[in-house]
This record gives C-alpha cells, sequence and structure tokens, in this order.
C-alpha cells in the first residue's frame, strides 16, 4: 500500500516584486517525519514553510496537505481560489511557531493556550483547560499556568507557543527557527521539547541553524540556495557527506 504524503509541494514558486524567492520547489513530507530545512539567510526556507501554511500566497505550482490542495479548489480542468474562511479553515490543520513568540501579553499561559480552542473552534472552557494543563505538563511548564508572559523566560515563552500550536491539534507543526530569539542558554529547553514532538510521531518541518538538532531528529534534511533545493537526505549524508560544493561551503561555514 502507497503512504500517501502529508505534505506534498510540487514546482511552487513565488516572488516578491522582482524577487525569486521560490524557484521549482518540490518536496514530500510523510506521516510522522521531521524535515529539516538548512541554508543561509534568503535561501527560500521561510518562505517555504509560509507557503504551506498559507500566509504567502504562491505563483506556480501546487502544495497539498494530508492530499487536500491548498488555497484552491479543482472544480473539471478549472482551478478556483479558496475564500479566506476557506483558507481559514485549511490552515488550522497546521500549528506554526515562529521565531518571536507573539503571546498575548495580557493573558497568563494557560489561557494563551486555551485561547484558539475556544474562540476557533468553539469547544467548551473546562474541556479546553484541562488540555491546557496537559500541554503545559508535557512542556515542562505545569507550575507556570497562572503566569504572564513578562514572567517567564524566553525559553518559557517560547515552549507556551509551543503548546498553544499543539493545543489546535495540528496535523503538521511547523518551526521557523524557533531558537534564533533565545539566549544560548535557553536553546536546549526548546529543542528538547520538539524532540519529544518527534518522538511522538508529530509531522514537522523545521527551519533551523541547530545542525546537531537536525543530525539527531530529522529524517530528512534538505539544503536550499536562492530559492531551490539544491540537495536533500538523510541527515548523514547531507550533514556528513554532502554531493553538492554548495552544501559542503555552507556547512563548513556554520560549524566554524
Amino acid at each position: 500500500m502507497t503512504i500517501r504524503p502529508m505534505v506534498a509541494i510540487r514546482n511552487v514558486d513565488k516572488t516578491f516584486g522582482s524577487y525569486q524567492a521560490l524557484d521549482g520547489v518540490s518536496l514530500d513530507v510523510m506521516p510522522g517525519e521531521v524535515t529539516c530545512l538548512i541554508g543561509a539567510s534568503g535561501s527560500g526556507k521561510t518562505t517555504l514553510l509560509r507557503s504551506v501554511n498559507q500566509l504567502h500566497p504562491i505563483d506556480a505550482g501546487a502544495i497539498w496537505l494530508d492530499g487536500e490542495l491548498l488555497g484552491k479548489r479543482q472544480v473539471g480542468q478549472h482551478l478556483h481560489l479558496l475564500s479566506d474562511r476557506e483558507i481559514a479553515r485549511q490552515r488550522r490543520a497546521t500549528g506554526m511557531v515562529f521565531q518571536r513568540f507573539n503571546l498575548f501579553p495580557h493573558m497568563t499561559a494557560v489561557q494563551n493556550i486555551m485561547e484558539g480552542p475556544i474562540q476557533v473552534q468553539g469547544r467548551p472552557a473546562r474541556e479546553v483547560r484541562a488540555e491546557a494543563m496537559d500541554l503545559l505538563a508535557r512542556v515542562g511548564l505545569a507550575d507556570k499556568a497562572g503566569n504572564y508572559p513578562s514572567e517567564l523566560s524566553g525559553g518559557q515563552q517560547q515552549r507556551v507557543a509551543i503548546a498553544r500550536a499543539l493545543a489546535m491539534k495540528p496535523k503538521l507543526m511547523l518551526f521557523d527557527e524557533p531558537t534564533s530569539a533565545l539566549d544560548p542558554e535557553l536553546v536546549g529547553e526548546v529543542l528538547a521539547v520538539m524532540q519529544e514532538l518527534a518522538r511522538s510521531g508529530m509531522t514537522m518541518m523545521v527551519v533551523t541553524h541547530e545542525l546537531g538538532f537536525a543530525r539527531e531528529v530529522a529524517d530528512t534534511v534538505v539544503y536550499m540556495d536562492a530559492g531551490r533545493i539544491v540537495e536533500r537526505g538523510a541527515p548523514a549524508q547531507v550533514l556528513a557527506d554532502p554531493r553538492e560544493e554548495r552544501t559542503r561551503n555552507f556547512i563548513s561555514k556554520v560549524l566554524k
């Protein structure tokens, strides 16, 4: 039996004015797999992630999530753009964690996690609160439920942000440099939560410069440059024995 990709990206282009951010990108992410995207700033990694989450409408190509075409509906031989409401419905299948935590400053940690399921999914507060407390325990913050973001460290805020994304019960988790805004001593606690997520079978796409994390956790590492996928493969191949000179040059600079 053939397993369908959780994410199927085909020939995707994206431009911003005259700048080609994505150039014919095709990629599959299988259910339960972790795909780490690496490359220099401006290589297209974040644009690809945001395109999967429909924060950037693509100019050409197509993206499917769990078999559903994103952003468009096919009727016969024609494609019709979905409404904002339909796109919002599709977006609920993904959870995205950004570089900045974007927590509501006037809400406690548990309230931040509860907001989406109550307001977007219309679920009862008592049920949602119990799940939010379980998620806080999962990210090691059960004792911080009543704390406001200003009372939490950067690492703790990012862990709350991960719990908030998980509260929507996504099929796919997207991480855009989730540790880049953190002090070095706080990076490990966030990566540990992500490692636990990977072990639990969550499908993940991760933009990262943490090559050690990619080596340990990723099923596939993708190196991007100038909006294109230059090389992809198992971490042991791409990170330890890359075939492409551009990949070798990038990795040597990161490891200096």
